[in-house]
Order: structure tokens, then C-alpha cells, then sequence
């Protein structure tokens, strides 16, 4: 079977961080296209790698994931972005998803829920 294997773009400044999603969306069977540390990286690697997926972080240096999610859906309006934040962030993720954010998971990650909003947002996107 050549199914090709939906990829996403881990972006989060702390690498225990990403290697935690890292860890969830391969064993899932997803495929970690690539990674960036900060908002001006996940731009450049979104344009660069494609991504199915992107999971960006809000709290960034350099560039956060309000700013960075603004860029992203501006290159491409149909882009695909799970929000992550810690818990009680709800003003900021509604803002996200008015700009264009697909979905969004809570830190310490849960992966039921991880696995939940990749499903839900490849699904739900695809039928547009």
C-alpha cells in the first residue's frame, strides 16, 4: 500500500514539548515532517515542508502562534491549525480560531484528545 502518511509540522518553543507530540502523532501513525521553535520558523518551515497539519504553541519568543497562525492562514487560507496552550488560555484560542485555527489541545496533552483533533480537523476540513 502507498497511502501516503498525513504529515504535520510540530511547533512549540520547548523540546520536551515537541517530543511529547512528536512521541503521540508518530505512534499514531502520523509522519513529523519537521519541527520550529518559534513563530518565524513555523512560517518558514510551513512554506518549505507543507504540511497536512500544523500544531502550533501560543507562547513563543521571537514570533507567537497568534502572529504566526495570522501569517500562516494569510499564504494559505485553507491551512490547517491545531492550537496548542496550557489550560485556562480561552480568550486567546477563541481568538485563534476567528482567525482561521482548525482546533486546539491543552497542555499537559492528553493523546486521546491529540489524536482527536488531527482526526477531527483532517475530516471536518476535508469536506470543504
Amino acid at each position: 500500500m502507498d497511502e501516503k502518511k498525513t504529515t504535520v509540522l510540530i511547533v512549540d518553543d520547548s523540546t520536551y514539548m515537541r517530543n511529547v507530540l512528536r512521541s503521540i502523532v508518530t505512534t499514531s501513525g502520523f509522519e513529523v515532517c519537521g519541527e520550529a521553535v518559534n513563530g518565524i520558523e513555523a512560517i518558514d518551515k510551513f512554506q518549505e515542508l507543507a504540511p497536512d497539519i500544523v500544531t502550533l504553541d501560543i507562547t513563543m519568543p521571537e514570533m507567537d502562534g497568534i502572529e504566526a497562525l495570522t501569517k500562516i492562514i494569510e499564504l494559505n487560507p485553507k491551512a490547517k491549525v491545531i492550537m496548542c496552550s496550557a489550560m485556562g488560555a480561552q480568550g486567546i484560542i477563541m481568538k485563534a480560531m476567528q482567525i482561521g485555527a482548525s482546533d486546539y489541545i491543552t497542555k499537559p496533552f492528553q493523546p486521546n484528545r491529540v489524536i482527536e483533533a488531527i482526526r477531527n480537523t483532517l475530516y471536518s476540513n476535508s469536506l470543504n
